[in-house]
């Protein structure tokens, strides 16, 4: 009994055409744990689509995708001088973002990404004289630039595109492709219209995937239903149940993610508040379960086991039986379900 991914298929891919359309040449980004649906599934995905290459994340990823993948794969983590030799074949594109790295990869194909306001690698407008000497003992795929999703300084990403744009051409380098991301579909527009000679290739696997919320959705199975008193003991720990109740079993734990959650950027007050309330309240294990009965989030009994979780619902709730689904808010580049269902 498991912990299901629901797909609304004619939905998730009317949405994923709606991204192309937007976004022509776009290069879909598969890594992590393939968005909840997996690297095996999202690559059927895109060669639906017929878009090439499938974007992953690392070389792992890419030395695993190529018993499922035919056509190209770029690898989006940098090459790293220091990193162990995986061998991949030659449809697997690196990216580079240093000088030494470039000159590593003799014979290889690679996409030069930028240091862009994300501060987090590439190459520097200063290193840019020192590539030229460099590109023609690689096959060069383009250039890419990581640009930051917000912008709370008011600055304009189409203007670091181009800034960079005018920085590449300055130091003589060839501008024939632009991997981007993060742009809106208006600013990836401008940029193609301003700059015709170069194909820009909008890289994007969030909003491709996971863009329409309501074509997906996660629901766990119950598995077992227990009534209980005030005052009666359960679990690892030996609680004590603080009413009358029961204590639901539910299929998902955190080998499938629940329960865990990546660190979130938090802006203005109300969030900030909820967020102290719940550490406040986890301190004496009150934790707020992403499973839902009666359109209320329900609260954990205890912590999520390996694969299941244990719910308490007090005793004025209508107690599920073996065999229903409730509803789970999961995070999809968290969760790993049991199953994925489309209808």
């Amino acid at each position: 009994m498991p912990l299901t991914l629901y797909v609304d298929s004619a939905r998730w891919r009317a949405h994923q055409q709606h991204i192309l359309e937007q976004f022509p040449g776009l290069v879909p980004v598969c890594k992590g744990n393939g968005y909840g649906f997996g690297h095996e599934r999202l690559a059927a995905e895109a060669g639906r689509l017929g878009a090439s290459p499938l974007a992953v994340g690392t070389v792992y990823e890419a030395a695993r995708a190529r018993d499922f993948v035919s056509g190209d794969l770029l690898v989006l983590t940098p090459y790293q001088l220091t990193e162990e030799p995986v061998p991949l074949p030659t449809r697997v594109i690196r990216t580079v973002a240093s000088v030494d790295a470039v000159g590593r990869l003799v014979g290889a194909r690679v996409v030069i990404e930028v240091m862009s306001s994300m501060r987090r690698h590439g190459v520097t407008e200063e290193e840019l004289p020192k590539l030229a000497s460099l590109l023609s003992d690689v096959t060069l795929e383009g250039f890419a630039i990581h640009l930051p999703l917000d912008r709370t300084d008011g600055s304009s990403a189409v203007d670091e595109v181009i800034a960079w744009m005018d920085r590449l051409r300055a130091a003589r380098l060839p501008l024939h492709t632009m991997y981007v991301s993060h742009l809106r579909a208006d600013e990836f527009e401008q940029l193609q219209r301003q700059f015709p000679q170069t194909r820009f290739r909008a890289r994007i696997g969030t909003r491709l995937w996971l863009g329409d919320h309501d074509a997906t959705h996660y629901r766990g199975t119950v598995l077992d239903v227990t009534r209980v008193a005030k005052g009666d003991r359960f679990g690892y720990r030996q609680q004590k149940v603080s009413g009358d109740g029961h204590l639901v079993v539910v299929a998902g734990g955190t080998s499938q993610g629940v329960g865990l959650e990546a660190p979130k950027a938090m802006h203005g007050l109300a969030p900030r508040a909820k967020g102290v309330a719940r550490a406040g309240l986890a301190t004496v294990n009150r934790n707020l379960s992403p499973f839902v009965w009666e359109g209320k989030q329900r609260w954990f009994a205890e912590p999520p086991h390996m694969q299941v979780s244990i719910l308490y619902l007090p005793a004025e709730s209508s107690a599920p039986v073996q065999g229903d689904e409730m509803v789970a808010h999961l995070r999809h580049t968290t969760t790993q379900p049991d199953r994925v269902v489309e209808r």
